[in-house]
C-alpha cells in the first residue's frame, strides 16, 4: 500500500474580497505535487515529469510569473520524501484509507458537427491522488489532444481532477473516458456519443403529441359536459 504525506496545506481567506488562497506540497511513494490555487481554481503547479513550472490560468487571464518557484518546489519534495520515509518507519507503514472516484463526461460547448470542441472527464471524490484517465474514440485509444490537470483538494479531504480531449464531432462517433485508481476494483468508464443524423430526423416532435393530447382532452370534456346536461334535463322533465 502506498503512503501519502501532505507536507503543507495552507489556506488563506481574504476577508475584504471573500477569496480563498490555497497552497499545497505533497508527496507519495510514486510522485509528488506542488500547486497554488485561488477560489478553487489552479493558478500554477510544478510539473515534476517535464521539470518545469506551469501557469495554469486561462489564456484570457493575466499571466502568472513566479521566478524560482519550481526550484523551491523541488526542494520541498526532497523534504517531503524524507519526512514520509520517517513517518512510514515510525508507524510501521500504516494502510491508507481509500476513497473511490466518481466521474462524468460532457462536452465543453454546445455540440455542432464538424466544429472543434472539447470533451471533459470530471473526476472527483477520490483519495489518495492522482487518478489515471484514458480516452477512446470508437473503441480505439486516443492520446493526441488529451490533457489532465494536477489533483485539486476538496474541503472533505478528497481530490478532483479534470481531463480533456480535443475533438471534432462526427456522426456516430462514440467516445469514452476510463478512470483507474487503487480504490476501484475495476476501471470506471463513462461513454459519450454523437447521435446519427437519421436518429434526429426520426425522433417525433413534442408539438403534435401535445396538441393531439390537448384536443382529445377537450373532446372528452365536451362529451362529459353534454352527458351531464342530458341527464339533468331528463330529471327536470
Amino acid at each position: 500500500m502506498k503512503s501519502l504525506l501532505i507536507l503543507s496545506w495552507l489556506l488563506c481567506v481574504r476577508a475584504e474580497g471573500l477569496h480563498e488562497d490555497i497552497s499545497i506540497t505533497g508527496c507519495s511513494g510514486s510522485g509528488g505535487e506542488a500547486m497554488d490555487g485561488l477560489d478553487a481554481e489552479q493558478r500554477w503547479y510544478a510539473d515534476f515529469v517535464n521539470k518545469r513550472w506551469v501557469d495554469a490560468m486561462p489564456k484570457f487571464a493575466d499571466p502568472v510569473t513566479c521566478p524560482g518557484c519550481y526550484e523551491q518546489a523541488v526542494a520541498g519534495q526532497a523534504i517531503c520524501q524524507q519526512n514520509l520515509a520517517t513517518l512510514i518507519k515510525a508507524f510501521d507503514n500504516p494502510p491508507v484509507q481509500l476513497d473511490a472516484p466518481r466521474s462524468t463526461i460532457y462536452p465543453r460547448d454546445d455540440v455542432q458537427l464538424h466544429v472543434e470542441n472539447h470533451l471533459i472527464c470530471h473526476v472527483s471524490g477520490f483519495f489518495p491522488a492522482p487518478v489515471s484517465v484514458y480516452w477512446t474514440r470508437n473503441e480505439q485509444n486516443v492520446t493526441e489532444g488529451t490533457s489532465i490537470n494536477t489533483p485539486y483538494p476538496s474541503k472533505d479531504g478528497t481530490f478532483t481532477q479534470i481531463s480533456t480531449l480535443k475533438f471534432t464531432p462526427q456522426q456516430g462517433d462514440i467516445y469514452s473516458c476510463t478512470v483507474q485508481h487503487p480504490a476501484l476494483e475495476q476501471p470506471l468508464t463513462r461513454v459519450w456519443g454523437v447521435a446519427p443524423a437519421e436518429e434526429e430526423q426520426d425522433r417525433p416532435g413534442i408539438g403534435p403529441v401535445v396538441f393531439c393530447g390537448l384536443g382529445l382532452t377537450v373532446g372528452l370534456l365536451g362529451v362529459v359536459t353534454g352527458t351531464f346536461f342530458c341527464i339533468a334535463a331528463t330529471k327536470c322533465s
